[in-house]
């Protein structure tokens, strides 16, 4: 027992860092998200197109591409930075176009006749968007979006082959120095895992309840 919890520390910080992903990324895979979304329904045939590509290659492609080009090209093309920012730009990106595909499917669910509402006192399409059209949207799309961030939250063990030492990588390493307990250690990672998804499972079923709104 007291072997176990002499691991607990290392736990604990792989952990954070998990967390730090999944948070840091999942704000940014937001915001992107969202832009792509205004983007797809935006009157203007090129950035519709920008944003039906951006969409088709995100999230076709394999995240562990992802993070190898984030991890090894960019490095060779002049990006010097710290691998924990560079597996928050792969981890955005590869988000990014499943938040704006939940949207999307919210802004489907929007009424036309709001939109036409807004124009008729003389919003624009800007205006439309940001205040009538997505506020709607983001509350009918909260169940998959919570999805899509539980998804994030087990992408973020992909991190761990690529340099950063997050919750993945510190139960294998545990695992390879710790012989013995490997059963309880991968127990462990995985019950660490469920006390992220478990309470966003919750939350989205709270949320769902209290904000969705009915079709």
């Amino acid at each position: 027992m007291e072997q176990y919890l002499s691991l607990w520390p290392a736990f604990l910080q792989g952990l954070s860092v998990t967390l730090l992903l999944l948070v840091v990324s999942g704000v940014a895979a937001l915001v992107l998200g969202t832009i792509i979304a205004a983007m797809r329904i935006s009157p203007i045939p090129s950035l519709r197109i920008f944003a039906a590509f951006w969409t088709e290659i995100a999230r076709n492609t394999p995240l562990t591409l992802v993070f190898f080009f984030t991890a090894f090209v960019l490095p060779l093309l002049g990006v010097r930075v710290d691998y924990i920012y560079l597996a928050f730009l792969a981890l955005a990106y590869y988000t990014s176009p499943f938040v704006a595909e939940a949207l999307r499917s919210g802004v489907n669910g929007v009424p036309v006749g709001q939109a036409e509402a807004a124009r008729s006192i003389g919003l624009g399409f800007r205006q439309t968007v940001s205040l009538v059209v997505l506020p709607q949207a983001f509350r009918m799309t909260i169940p998959p979006l919570i999805n899509v961030f539980i998804a994030l939250t087990k992408n973020t063990s992909v991190a761990g082959g690529f340099f950063v030492v997050e919750l993945f990588a510190t139960t294998r390493q545990l695992a390879n120095d710790n012989g013995n307990m490997v059963i309880l250690i991968l127990l462990t990672a995985a019950a660490l895992y469920l006390v992220i998804t478990v309470p966003l499972g919750f939350a989205a079923g709270q949320l769902e309840k209290r904000l969705v709104v009915q079709r």
